[in-house]
């Protein structure tokens, strides 16, 4: 999972960076509305955004990513202000949080609100259907025995069917920080054996010369 964390303080940007990747998460890291909106439109899945922006209001950038993809938000703040907080819920907003915040509580938060949004999702790929919420994966009616980098492998390319993701991408994804330390064929292995789980030329997996990887057409 990808947290954006939209905030022009600098160092609380940075704080929220590191407690954030040290709690396994992704990050993108923005410090304007700009920036933001620049971010690759697959990323984050979810942002935490400043209202008080230095270049225009947190409120508008967040219906500005919204309307190119519904990305669930928890907006912070320095002012506790009703008029805020509806304004924040009447955007979208899934939560709020008034600074000074507890990082703790924060990430509590962010968890509530990541599980409600992926409760029921279901992933498709012909005959692979995936459900991430109990971590199964079908092949038609029979369930798959994938070991958790293979799920999380396969959950990345069901996440992002059509697109090529290059080794570089999937071993950022995948292995996170220890994807420097790792073998250099691990990602061509655990591949090899995912596809094979999954039946195959049948796995919907395919290999795009000198570029990656990419599943569906």
């Amino acid at each position: 999972m990808t947290i954006g964390i939209l905030e022009d303080d600098r160092l609380l940007n940075q704080a929220l960076d590191q407690f954030l990747t040290d709690n396994g998460y992704d990050t993108v890291c923005a410090h304007s509305g700009e920036e933001a909106l620049a971010s690759p439109p697959d990323r984050p899945d979810l942002w935490l955004i400043d209202i008080g922006l230095p270049d225009g209001n947190g409120l508008e950038v967040y219906r500005r990513l919204s309307a190119v993809r519904n990305v669930p938000a928890v907006f912070l703040t320095a002012r506790d202000d009703e008029r805020d907080m509806l304004q924040a819920f009447d955007s979208g907003a899934d939560d709020y949080v008034v600074k000074p915040f507890s990082m703790k509580v924060l990430l509590k938060r962010i968890e509530r609100v990541l599980r409600r949004k992926t409760e029921g999702r279901v992933l498709t790929c012909g005959d692979i259907t995936m459900y991430p919420e109990k971590k199964q994966v079908f092949s038609g009616a029979e369930e798959m025995i994938l070991t958790a980098k293979e799920y999380q492998l396969l959950e990345l390319f069901m996440e992002n069917q059509g697109q090529v993701l290059t080794k570089e991408n999937i071993l950022d994804r995948v292995w996170g920080i220890d994807g420097a330390f790792i073998e250099e064929n691990t990602v061509s292995v655990t591949l090899s054996r995912l596809k094979k789980k999954l039946g195959g030329e049948q796995s919907h997996i395919r290999n795009v010369f000198g570029m990656g990887y990419r599943m569906g057409e």
